[in-house]
C-alpha cells in the first residue's frame, strides 16, 4: 500500500463511518497525512515491542509515576504527564498527548478511540515497504507471544501466526520463554517466520550459546548490510520461573555482546550494526555507553514511549560517537520507523519518528483482520469460553501501568483478599494490561489482558511482618536501584490491605517505613493470611488459578469501583519530573 493508496483507503474509511474523527481539531491533524516521512536515506528499520499478544485495538493509559532514580532522575524515559509535554514540545489535548500521557485519558479515550491492533499495524507496515520497495526491516522487540486469553489457550500460537502474517523479520524475547523449552523450540523449529536472536542466552551447564538462538544476523537492503544482535531480557529466570527454562542461563552479557559486535564487523562487514533489545530503557543506555561499533539499540520491556531517541556518547564507532537508544511502547500503540543514510560503510545520519497507531484512522488489514478474527473463534472453541462475556461494571477507569499500583491492580487484590479471606494481598509489578473505561462492561477478555500467564497459581500463605517488609525491600531495590544493571524485573509489588510508605533516595535495606495493617503497625514477629498469585517456584496444591478468581469474583460484583488506589507514601523529594502528584488518587 503505498502513500496514495493509503489516503485513499482513509478517505474510504471516513465515508464508511469508521472514522470517528469529531470535530475540526482531528480533521486539520490528519490534514496533511502525519504518517507521510520525506524520503530519507537507503535502510529504513520499522520497530515495535511489548504488544503483550494484543491482536485488537485497546485503551491503554501510560503512567503518571515512572521514577528516575540517581543520574536517571529526570532523564526520558522518566519524565510523565506536563514533564514530558514540555521536554518534547507536545501540546495538552493533542492526539500526541492522549498517546503519551495520562492526562484527561478518559476524556481523549472517547475522543480518539483506541490504538493498536495487528490488522490497523499491519497497513502502516506495508504502506512503508510499498513506498520504500526492497530497504526495509521489520524488528519486533519481544513480548510477544504472552498477554491475552487466546495466546495462552493456543500455546502462543495465534500470535506466531499473526507475526509471520505481519511480516516480521527479527524478534528477541522476554515471556515469550514462560512458554517452557520445549515449545519455543518447537515454535522457532516448525512455526515461526522471522530469525529469533539472543546472544546471551546459553547452556547452563557448559556456559555455550544455546544453538537454535542466533547470536546476530546479517541481512542485506539495497546494498546495505544490516546486522541485529538479540539482547533478550536477562534476568528471565530470576522475574520469571526459572524451572520453566532449567537448561538456560540469561544475563546482560555486555563483555560477550562486545566480542559479537566485534565479530560482525571483522567477519560480515556490516555497514549497520543494531541491538534488538529487551533490556529495559536504563540498562539500554547504560550499555550504549559502554559499548563501541553500535549504531542503535532498539530496545523493549520497560514499555517507555519514547518520541525521540536518545543520543548516548559510546566507547567508539555508532553516528558520529553516538549510539541511539530507543523504546516503542508497548501494547502494539506505536511504530517507530528509524531512516539510515548509509554510505561508505557506515551510518552517516538518520531521522526517527515514533508513529501512534490510532485505530480510528488508519483502516484494518483485511487479511490480517481475518486471521485476527479466525484466531479468535478457534481459541473460544478451544477453551469453551467467550471473549466477550461482560462479567461487571466498572465505575471507575480501570489500568496497571504505574511504578506502584493501578485500579486493575487494586481489583485484583480486592478479589484475592475476598475470596481467600486474607489480611494482605499481594499482585506482581506486571506493566502489561489493557485499560477500561468508566461506566464500560470489564470483559473476561480484558480480566484476562491481566492475568494470563503460565504460572497463573493462587496461593495463601502465613507470612511475620518481618518477612513482609523483607519482600518490599527486596523489590524497591530492584525498581530504584540508582545502577541499572541492578535492575532485575517490573515494577513495585501490588499490596492490598497494608499500608506503607516508601522513601526511593534511601539506601538499600532502608527504604520501607511506616508499614500499618488496619490502622496499627504491623507487627515484626507476628504472622499474617497473604493471599498472592504467581509464584516463580513450583506449587504442590494450588488454587484455581488467577484468572479464574479474578473473572468469578467480577461475576459476582455485577459493578467494580476501586476507589483510590494503594499508592505508597513517598518520602525524601518533593519534587521528581517521573511523578505528578496531583494524579495520585488516578
Amino acid at each position: 500500500m503505498n502513500r496514495r493508496e493509503f489516503l485513499h483507503a482513509l478517505a474510504l474509511a471516513g465515508a464508511a463511518g469508521m472514522l470517528r474523527p469529531g470535530g475540526a481539531r482531528a480533521a486539520d491533524w490528519f490534514a496533511d497525512d502525519p504518517f507521510a516521512m520525506p524520503d530519507f536515506g537507503n535502510v529504513t528499520l520499522m520497530h515495535f515491542t511489548d504488544c503483550h499478544a494484543q491482536l485488537k485495538p485497546v485503551h491503554f493509559r501510560e503512567p503518571h509515576i515512572n521514577l528516575g532514580v540517581g543520574n536517571m532522575k529526570g532523564e526520558p524515559a522518566h519524565l510523565v504527564t506536563d514533564a514530558l509535554l514540555e521536554h518534547y514540545g507536545m501540546k495538552r489535548g493533542s492526539r500526541k498527548a492522549h498517546a503519551f500521557t495520562p492526562i484527561d485519558f478518559v476524556e481523549g479515550a472517547r475522543e480518539h478511540a483506541r490504538r493498536g491492533g495487528f490488522a490497523h499495524l499491519k497497513t502502516l507496515v506495508e504502506r512503508y515497504r510499498a513506498e520504500l520497495d526492497g530497504r526495509t526491516l521489520l524488528l519486533d522487540g519481544g513480548d510477544t507471544w504472552q498477554g491475552s486469553a487466546t495466546s495462552l489457550w493456543s500455546d502462543a500460537g495465534d500470535m506466531v501466526r499473526a507475526s509471520n502474517e505481519l511480516g516480521v523479520d527479527f524478534m528477541t524475547g522476554h515471556w515469550e520463554f514462560t512458554y517452557g523449552e520445549e515449545r519455543v523450540r518447537e515454535i522457532l523449529d516448525n512455526e515461526l517466520g522471522s530469525d529469533f536472536v539472543a546472544h546471551n542466552i546459553k547452556d547452563v551447564t557448559w556456559g555455550d550459546n544455546v544453538d537454535y538462538f542466533d547470536n546476530y544476523v546479517v541481512k542485506e537492503r539495497a546494498g546495505v548490510r544490516i546486522a541485529v544482535v538479540g539482547q533478550a531480557f536477562p534476568y528471565t529466570p530470576i522475574a520469571n520461573p526459572q524451572y520453566k527454562i532449567p537448561d538456560w542461563s540469561f544475563g546482560i552479557q555486555e563483555g560477550h555482546a562486545q566480542k559479537v559486535v566485534d565479530e560482525i564487523q571483522e567477519a560480515d562487514k556490516a555497514d549497520v550494526v543494531v541491538i534488538l533489545s529487551h533490556n529495559g530503557m536504563d540498562v539500554d543506555k547504560k550499555m550504549a555507553s559502554r559499548m563501541r561499533g553500535v549504531d542503535a539499540i532498539l530496545g523493549g520491556h520497560t514499555h517507555d514511549a519514547m518520541p525521540a531517541p536518545m543520543e548516548v556518547d559510546n566507547a567508539g564507532g555508532g553516528i558520529g560517537g553516538k549510539t541511539l537508544v530507543t523504546n516503542s511502547g508497548s501494547h502494539g500503540k506505536f511504530l517507530t520507523r528509524l531512516d539510515f543514510d548509509v554510505k561508505n560503510g557506515r551510518v552517516r545520519d538518520y531521522r526517527f519518528r515514533m508513529l501512534p497507531v490510532f485505530s480510528d484512522v488508519i483502516p484494518a488489514d483485511p487479511d490480517m483482520a481475518k486471521l485476527i478474527d479466525e484466531e479468535r473463534a478457534r481459541a473460544e472453541k478451544k477453551a469453551g469460553k467467550r471473549l466477550d462475556e461482560e462479567l461487571a461494571i466498572t465505575e471507575d477507569l480501570l489500568y496497571r501501568r504505574g511504578n506502584f499500583t493501578g485500579t486493575f491492580d487494586q481489583l485484583i487484590l480486592d478479589a484475592l483478599r475476598e475470596t481467600q479471606d486474607a489480611e494482605i494481598a499481594l499482585s506482581p509489578g506486571f506493566r502489561w494490561g489493557v485499560s477500561v473505561l468508566p461506566g464500560d462492561p470489564v470483559t473476561l477478555e480484558e480480566a484476562y489482558t491481566q492475568t494470563a500467564i503460565t504460572y497463573p497459581d493462587v496461593t495463601v500463605d502465613e507470612i511475620s511482618g518481618e518477612r513482609l517488609k523483607t519482600v518490599l525491600e527486596d523489590v524497591a531495590a530492584n525498581l530504584l536501584n540508582p545502577d541499572p544493571y541492578y535492575q532485575q524485573g517490573g515494577d513495585m509489588v501490588r499490596v492490598g490491605g497494608l499500608d506503607y510508605a516508601i522513601d526511593p533516595t534511601a539506601e538499600t535495606g532502608k527504604r520501607i517505613s511506616d508499614m500499618v495493617i488496619d490502622g496499627k503497625p504491623i507487627d515484626p514477629g507476628k504472622t499474617y493470611k497473604v493471599a498472592s498469585w504467581a509464584p516463580v517456584d513450583p506449587v504442590a496444591d494450588s488454587l484455581p488459578p488467577a484468572y479464574e478468581v479474578f473473572a468469578d469474583w467480577l461475576r459476582s460484583q455485577e459493578r467494580v469501583r476501586a476507589g483510590e488506589p494503594n499508592v505508597p507514601r513517598i518520602k525524601g523529594f518533593k519534587a521528581n519530573p517521573g511523578l505528578d502528584r496531583a494524579m495520585l488518587g488516578g
